[in-house]
């Protein structure tokens, strides 16, 4: 009988993990949308310059995949890389470290930390949503 038990706890616990994991998306929507739009074309961007607070998603996620470059073309290591910017830039955003464009710089500056306003779960999945939600996105 106790091993029915064991296996069932087992069960449950193991089951509940993919219940409590981090969707990217929703940290995305809740702590990241209200300043960085998710799509929008450059020309929209360039009609409503003065209403935006930050560089649109898809730009930051083009920037970044872009300017991250592996020298055998390893898509698995670049997704490992580009996340790894990703989780550190969120954390400790610095002009030396960005890969926004000059002209997002000036209009934007660099983005305030959120360490200590995401959970590292949190980080981690909203890395993991902007590299795969932009994949094969550009920004035009």
């Amino acid at each position: 009988m106790k091993k029915k038990i064991v296996l069932a706890l087992a069960f449950g616990l193991f089951g509940c993990t993919n219940l409590l994991a981090v969707d990217g998306y929703e940290v995305y929507k809740a702590k990241c949308s209200m300043c960085h739009l998710e799509n929008i074309s450059k020309a929209d961007v360039v009609k409503n310059m003065g209403k935006l607070k930050a560089p649109p998603m898809v730009e930051v996620a083009n920037q970044v995949k872009g300017n991250i470059v592996i020298a055998d073309g390893d898509d698995d290591v670049h997704r490992h890389v580009v996340k790894l910017f990703i989780k550190d830039y969120i954390a400790h955003p610095e002009l030396e470290k960005s890969m926004c464009n000059p002209m997002a710089l000036e209009r934007f500056g660099v983005m305030p930390s959120q360490e200590g306003k995401l959970t590292a779960e949190e980080i981690d999945a909203v890395a993991d949503w902007i590299y795969d939600r932009y994949e094969g996105i550009k920004f035009k």
